[in-house]
């Protein structure tokens, strides 16, 4: 059984302290387990005596294994939540599924969506608006 919103708050609370301390979504993702690892080797080569990039991928590794893993749970928790239940989130689930994403992947992609919103309604002190929820993308 998942953990009732208030709980999920006051861990939330508990573990970040003050958003101020994060500058991006992106870091808060990597502190919650959300960011991807990527690796790459050999990105530049010499070719006729000049040091030239290459155009190997980026290798992507899965998600970052420092990380605070009781955020994780909580926001990966929530997320399964919010997929099967009816609301804004719901819908959003259901469109990256409509897309033909990997229900792993999007709920992967609704942990992070839960986690930007929530540094960023915690950062400018207002209330969630389920408008302004963006519609995913391709």
């Amino acid at each position: 059984m998942c953990a009732p919103p208030a709980i999920r708050a006051g861990l939330l609370l508990g573990r970040v302290q003050t958003p101020h301390r994060l500058r991006s979504k992106r870091q808060f993702w990597a502190y919650c387990g959300l960011a991807l690892e990527t690796r790459s080797s050999a990105a530049y080569r010499f070719v006729n005596g000049q040091l030239e990039r290459t155009r190997k991928p980026v290798w992507i590794r899965g998600l970052n294994l420092n990380h605070n893993h009781d955020l994780k749970n909580l926001f990966e928790s929530a997320a399964t939540t919010a997929s099967v239940r009816p609301g804004p989130f719901g819908t959003f689930y259901q469109g990256l599924l409509a897309k033909g994403r990997l229900p792993a992947m999007a709920r992967l992609t609704l942990a992070r969506k839960m986690a930007a919103i929530t540094l960023s309604v915690w950062k400018k002190g207002e209330r969630f608006d389920a408008q302004k929820l963006e519609s995913p993308t391709a």
